[in-house]
């Protein structure tokens, strides 16, 4: 508009160069004097604008890098001190050490370790924050920004879509008359993220009722004919558990006089109880406790946890145990000589039914031990009865 009244009022037409180089730089001052280009239209200064919502993220993004400055400070502060009381060099006071000297300078009896005074990093304390999820004028970067929890519901959205694109090849394999060969793989040895695991992983705070949802739709994709085409990305939401097994090599058996296979196990332990077990194979179901048989024990208890592992992995008329226990009672006797067969027995199966034995429990040692009575107590944990008078 400035150009045309200028035009257009302008006594002379031999100065319009001059006035339109004017208009020009009026809007922008990279065109230089005399050198306007009428192909390349004027263009305004552009300022951008910042979001309210990104004032406010930036603000609370300082506030909380301030919070975990200071706090990790006050940690190395801490740290530091903590080696000095210890004796130690504090600049190879590692968070091993800090956990120990914690324990040793605060004993507690809690149960709950949580409960339990601790030392650690601020990072490990305080819970990650979002980085900011939208641009500078408040336009979100992901496509379900606004549904509160993008990242949980973008792994919702990625399982229906594999679940449906699992679907359409079926379809095509029953179109061209395909036989469908259902092929499952092992999920054992892992489980589901638990609640608290998803959370971390997406960095939402999630319900009860999303995480029953989480994990239908997952057991839905699981449960797809053609499921084992989508292992890798079932085993991203699946957690893999100690396989404790492969940490213990399995013994090699010796051949005894007889021609037979024999493995022994010494220093069997349960409670104050000591046991050396020998399986033989090939047997009859023979068992020898300190030169008896089974009815050494007279509690059906004791000897139902003798035989357990031979029911578990079918050999109970296939080998032959001999045993020789002392000390404790029937109940730690009895779990000696069960711990000493469930070794000896590992080099008489297979690897899958080693895995079934330790998630039963077999392979695992069990240190606990009676609790010693209390003065002022009636017993380890009973209380006298309280009287009046």
């Amino acid at each position: 508009m400035f150009l045309q009244k200028a035009i257009t009022f302008s006594p002379c037409r031999t100065h319009l160069d001059k006035i339109a180089v004017f208009g020009v730089r009026c809007f922008s001052s990279v065109v230089e004097e005399g050198t306007a280009d009428a192909n390349k239209p004027a263009q305004p200064l552009l300022f951008k604008k910042q979001s309210k919502v990104m004032k406010a993220y930036v603000e609370r993004s300082k506030a909380y890098n301030e919070f975990m400055k200071k706090e990790e400070q006050a940690y190395n502060i801490g740290k530091r001190h903590l080696a000095n009381m210890m004796g130690v060099d504090p600049e190879t006071f590692t968070q091993k050490d800090v956990d120990e000297a914690i324990e040793y300078l605060f004993p507690s009896g809690i149960f709950d370790k949580r409960g339990r005074p601790f030392m650690k990093p601020p990072q490990d304390v305080f819970p990650p924050r979002k980085d900011a999820q939208f641009d500078e004028t408040g336009r979100p970067f992901h496509f379900l920004f606004y549904t509160g929890k993008s990242n949980f519901y973008e792994i919702l959205h990625e399982t229906v879509s594999r679940l449906n694109e699992l679907n359409s090849m079926e379809d095509a394999l029953v179109k061209s008359r395909k036989t469908i060969k259902p092929t499952e793989f092992d999920l054992s040895g892992s489980r589901w993220l638990s609640k608290s695991e998803l959370e971390t992983l997406v960095v939402e705070s999630l319900t009860v009722y999303e995480y029953k949802n989480y994990v239908n739709a997952l057991e839905r994709l699981v449960s797809h004919s053609l499921s084992y085409t989508q292992k890798d990305f079932i085993m991203k939401q699946r957690k893999i558990l100690l396989d404790v097994t492969k940490s213990y090599a399995v013994a090699e058996p010796q051949e005894g006089p007889d021609g037979r296979l024999y493995v022994t196990t010494q220093e069997c332990p349960r409670k104050s109880a000591r046991a050396t077990v020998t399986v033989i194979k090939p047997g009859t179901g023979k068992i020898e406790i300190n030169n008896k048989g089974i009815d050494f024990y007279s509690t059906i208890q004791a000897r139902n946890q003798i035989l357990f592992p031979l029911e578990l992995t079918g050999l109970r008329d296939r080998v032959d145990v001999v045993a020789a226990v002392v000390g404790g009672g029937e109940t730690g006797q009895a779990g000696a000589v069960r711990y000493g067969i469930a070794w000896g027995l590992r080099s008489f199966v297979s690897q899958d039914m080693v895995e079934s034995m330790r998630l039963a429990g077999l392979l695992t040692k069990d240190f606990r031990n009676r609790e010693r009575k209390k003065p002022g107590q009636e017993g380890a944990r009973r209380k006298f009865t309280w009287k009046k008078r």
